[in-house]
């Protein structure tokens, strides 16, 4: 268990650009599709139950939703992306939220790309991929639900993955991960801690 996650208060959530707080410490943002397991993810990291909401449909969380931290920084779920049964112009809406904030948060300094592991790379992964790389933004990816598969698939997959996204550098890393059981949570802590700037003070 990491104390410093699990001290994660839900501070406020964002429809748009005007109700989004005011930047103080770092950002790091967790994005993914709408069926990744992005807010188990986050309950995960954090040791925590539902401090990000879960739901069995898919593309429910319309809004930007930011987690407070002890010393001003903030874990961001943004809204999942390409599986919620909304109209078009809503869809449109969040997109376009989703991009105001990549491309304009100076705080944001990473962002945690939560992938399922069986289908990982699509469409919708690429366009936030390219918008971090226009932002110089660092990304890590976590291929999630690997519990759902063995252990020589997700292997296979990690390498295929990581030679997918070998265009971008150093600039994107990737690992194992299993929101479930708990699998490469000590990774994405060391992460984290390093964008957050924590690990300087250990």
């Amino acid at each position: 268990m990491n104390h410093y996650f699990q001290q994660a208060t839900f501070a406020r959530s964002a429809a748009g650009s005007s109700s989004l707080p005011p930047e103080s410490g770092i950002e790091v943002a967790f994005a993914g599709r709408s069926n990744s397991g992005k807010s188990s993810t986050i309950n995960k990291v954090c040791s925590q139950k539902s401090l990000a909401r879960t739901s069995k449909t898919p593309g429910r969380t319309q809004l930007i939703n930011f987690f407070a931290l002890p010393d001003a920084n903030y874990l961001v779920d943004l809204p999942g992306y390409g599986y919620a049964k909304v109209p078009l112009n809503v869809k449109m809406q969040w997109q376009q939220f989703i991009e105001a904030y990549l491309s304009t948060r100076s705080s944001l300094k990473g962002l945690i790309l939560v992938m399922d592991i069986r289908h990982p790379l699509t469409e919708f992964d690429s366009i936030l991929l390219n918008w971090a790389a226009y932002r110089q933004l660092a990304v890590h990816v976590l291929l999630n639900k690997t519990d759902k598969i063995s252990r020589g698939a997700a292997g296979n997959t990690l390498l295929q993955v990581r030679k997918d996204l070998k265009q971008h550098g150093e600039q994107v890393t990737v690992q194992l991960f299993s929101a479930e059981t708990g699998q490469g949570l000590e990774d994405i802590w060391a992460v984290l801690e390093r964008w957050l700037g924590q690990a300087e003070k250990e």
